[in-house]
């Protein structure tokens, strides 16, 4: 493979905290390694997750397209979705298995996430007219029976819709050995729990779907994600415990009892805009509270009051995981938390650096110890987890810093960019891409200098200014 080439990247300015800056560069080295070339699939070069060089996960791919969005020319984010398409879809022979098809369903969330950096809407019609692959992967996941076996993937599928919500298990939902899978027995026979997070994914991709038809004119099937929206949010409330202010998984023998262990998963409501104003607060409130998910090293997999969390990490009983962190920082943003989420993503980036600096090798992490600078420990609690691993890690000192910690987003199909200034001091990005056009902002004490060499809008706290293709000097 070639080196890569840094000046096609956005570049960062930070010069109170120039440790994330390099932590950043390193990141794209590290996931310059994971673009991969391999014969007999759908698509190459696709994007590689770090676990099994024969293997391919959902869940992953579609969380490492949210920093892939950034270079798109270099990282093939939703090029790599072809690869579960096709041999999901399509029945297309592929060389990788697809492990867990019942995976987070993440993809509708994810490309609508990329269309709004590139503003490539053939490619949605090709997702929704033509394909109708986001369409046939909702479905899939709403009347899929659990234990499903298909030639694509050689372990059965758990996840059912039920009376009452969705059954699943710790590993296919992504959370491995998280405590919410309770001991067998408890409750009734199986143990079986109704998992929020899955009703909460489908109402996102609900929401995701009927925002990338309406791009296209396509209102029909707009208005029939809408109404699956709107059963899933009715779903979803009943997950909410209003005296501990966050969702809980509930028990299928004992629907009306909940499962009460606190986990980030109860942001995943949020992001799917089902969360009313006083339910965003709770959530916030938990962010901010040491005892439960903040702290030093925020968003552990587990409360810090749960008895089974643990101060290695333990894999997933407390251990800090980037796309878990990405996805709630999203959620919280995009519902009035946006200065909770800089400070949660600024203290999780600069964690990860002192990770860097003081734990040897210097690398990043699968996961990330949630007490101490260090990798979190597996789930034997004595092995470490994966280095070198972006893989999804990468969100953080990419995606996470350009979006919450610098104050940019960007949405190519209206030609905007919006930006909050967090920081004091000189900060801002050179080279950001908003489909076509390249933005560049550096903004000090005094006001904000910007280039861009087209037409775009950027949209700042107080107003909307046009520019046209040139310099600029902005007051904040």
């Amino acid at each position: 493979m070639t080196s890569l080439d840094h000046a096609a990247l956005p570049s960062p300015v930070l010069d109170a905290e120039p440790s994330l800056v390099e932590l950043y560069s390193a990141a794209w080295e590290l996931a310059y390694e994971h673009v991969v070339t391999r014969d007999g699939v759908p698509r190459s070069p696709y994007m590689d997750e770090g676990f099994d060089p024969d293997t391919i996960w959902i869940w992953d791919t579609c969380f490492m397209a949210h920093f892939c969005k950034y270079a798109p020319d270099l990282f093939p984010g939703v090029e790599s979705f072809d690869n579960f398409y096709a041999p999901m879809y399509d029945g297309a022979p592929s060389s990788l298995r697809i492990h867990h098809p019942d995976n987070p369903p993440l993809f509708a969330w994810s490309e609508l996430e990329y269309v709004r950096h590139t503003g490539d809407l053939d490619r949605v019609r090709w997702l929704l007219r033509d394909r109708r692959f986001l369409q046939q992967h909702f479905a899939f996941m709403e009347g899929t029976p659990a234990g499903s076996r298909f030639p694509h993937s050689t372990i059965p599928t758990t996840a059912a819709r039920v009376s009452g919500g969705y059954l699943w298990e710790g590993v296919t939902s992504g959370m491995d050995n998280t405590p919410r899978a309770p001991i067998q027995g408890q409750h009734g026979t199986s143990g079986d729990i109704l998992w929020f997070d899955l009703a909460a994914q489908q109402a996102l991709s609900a929401a995701s779907i009927a925002e990338l038809a309406r791009l296209i004119g396509f209102e029909e099937l707009a208005v029939e994600y809408d109404a699956h929206h709107a059963r899933l949010a009715a779903l979803l409330d009943t997950f909410w415990c209003a005296d501990d202010g966050i969702y809980y998984d509930r028990f299928a023998a004992a629907p009306n009892d909940f499962h009460r262990v606190r986990t980030p998963a109860a942001y995943w409501p949020l992001l799917a805009g089902v969360s009313s104003a006083g339910q965003a607060a709770a959530l916030a409130a938990a962010l901010a509270d040491p005892s439960c998910f903040g702290g030093p090293a925020p968003w552990p997999s587990v409360a810090h009051d749960d008895p089974a969390f643990r101060p290695d990490g333990m894999y997933w009983r407390g251990g800090v995981w980037v796309p878990v962190a990405y996805m709630s920082a999203r959620a919280l943003a995009d519902h009035g938390h946006e200065s909770l989420a800089h400070r949660a993503s600024l203290d999780l980036i600069r964690h990860m650096a002192r990770t860097w600096d003081e734990y040897s090798p210097a690398t990043i992490w699968e996961a990330y110890s949630p007490t101490r600078p260090a990798p979190a420990t597996a789930k034997d609690d004595r092995e470490i987890v994966r280095p070198d691993f972006c893989g999804w890690s990468a969100l953080a000192p990419i995606a996470m810093l350009i979006e919450h910690v610098l104050g940019f987003r960007v949405d190519a199909t209206n030609d905007t960019v919006r930006y909050r200034r967090h920081l004091p001091g000189r900060s801002g990005i050179r080279g950001l891409r908003c489909g076509g056009t390249r933005l560049t902002l550096i903004a000090d004490d005094a006001g904000l200098d910007v280039e861009v060499d087209g037409p775009l809008t950027l949209s700042l706290a107080t107003r909307d200014v046009k520019l046209s293709a040139g310099r600029h000097r902005l007051p904040h």
